[in-house]
């Protein structure tokens, strides 16, 4: 039988162990995976997140960007990583949408991810190109019933929010537009910019810049109020869509089996950051809403989504991809 001094140098040893372990796991890097181009949206709000968070937890952290194959490349890279805490997914309306728009998601957004926070909600705003002679909403909607199949509009690639956002907007308009799906929120906006595409749909970080420059022209806003960033822009509500919203959101997914003090630790970290006074009021003017909350609540989240996106494909009658 164990002598009782030999239970008691094992169970040190055991809580060293477990010591040196959680040291070394929060001594590592942390890599966020982006699942769009540089440059875009999500590259933003992570980026000013990190800024904020790599001095709370002391850790270093950088951003991967794994874009393509409509946000899959940078999931499924996420879901086969090591659940340690230190590879997470800057996830999006993407990782809903996708559970119903493809006939074989490479993974579960429910069962192979484990919810994190949500960091952000955003607006997709809808702007056009200076040349289209379109000034409000009413007059693009009859521009377009007059050229059905000739306008276009660029989205972040197929399955993204403001793919939807396009798609639910010719639904209830009843207006025949053409999606130009690109890799990435930049890429989308600079063929926009161009006169290559007459419309896009984006959200404010990366849009409000040009539409300040006057490179493009904001007509409606995706939430259900106006945003005192871009106050004279009206909602779709306001402009005869009635009823009409689409919003994005940025929220942080781990691995499955991510263990769970590593995403309470994670959770407490990031949910400090984005409340910050400061911190809001920055996004605020870039049309977003920093959220935060618990875990279980953005998984709460995640579950509504996805009854959400999966009820406007198929109103849409969008095929599986």
């Amino acid at each position: 039988m164990m002598s009782r001094t030999a239970l008691i140098v094992g169970w040190i040893a055991a809580v060293f162990s477990a010591s040196v372990q959680a040291q070394t796991a929060q001594s590592k890097v942390v890599r966020i995976v982006n699942p769009f181009a540089a440059g875009g949206n999500t590259d933003i709000v992570t980026r000013a997140l990190i800024d904020r968070l790599a001095p709370v937890l002391k850790q270093q952290f950088i951003i991967e960007n794994r874009p393509g194959a409509m946000t899959n490349i940078a999931s499924e890279y996420v879901v086969k990583s090591t659940p340690d805490g230190t590879t997470l997914l800057m996830g999006g309306a993407s990782n809903a949408i996708n559970m119903s728009l493809l006939s074989s998601p490479p993974y579960d957004t429910l069962n192979d991810f484990e919810p994190v926070i949500l960091c952000y909600k955003g607006a997709n705003v809808l702007a056009v190109h200076p040349s289209l002679p379109a000034r409000h909403l009413k007059e693009l909607i009859a521009l377009a019933k007059a050229r059905p199949g000739e306008l276009t509009y660029s989205s972040s690639g197929v399955g993204s929010s403001n793919h939807l956002a396009g798609e639910l907007l010719k639904l209830m308009a009843k207006i025949d537009i053409r999606h130009i799906p690109y890799k990435g929120v930049n890429p989308a906006l600079t063929d926009t910019i161009g006169g290559h595409v007459h419309m896009t749909f984006s959200g404010g970080p990366s849009l409000l810049p040009h539409v300040e420059s006057g490179r493009l022209r904001a007509i409606a806003i995706s939430t259900a109020q106006r945003s005192t960033a871009i106050p004279a822009v009206p909602t779709f509500d306001e402009s005869g869509v009635k009823g009409y919203e689409a919003t994005n959101w940025f929220g942080l997914l781990a691995p499955a089996k991510t263990p769970k003090e590593t995403i309470a630790r994670l959770n407490n970290a990031v949910d400090t950051v984005i409340k910050n006074s400061e911190f809001r009021a920055r996004f605020d003017k870039e049309v977003l809403e920093t959220v935060g909350g618990s875990p279980e609540s953005f998984g709460k989240f995640l579950r509504e989504e996805i009854d959400k996106y999966a009820r406007v494909i198929k109103a849409a009658g969008i095929s599986k991809q």
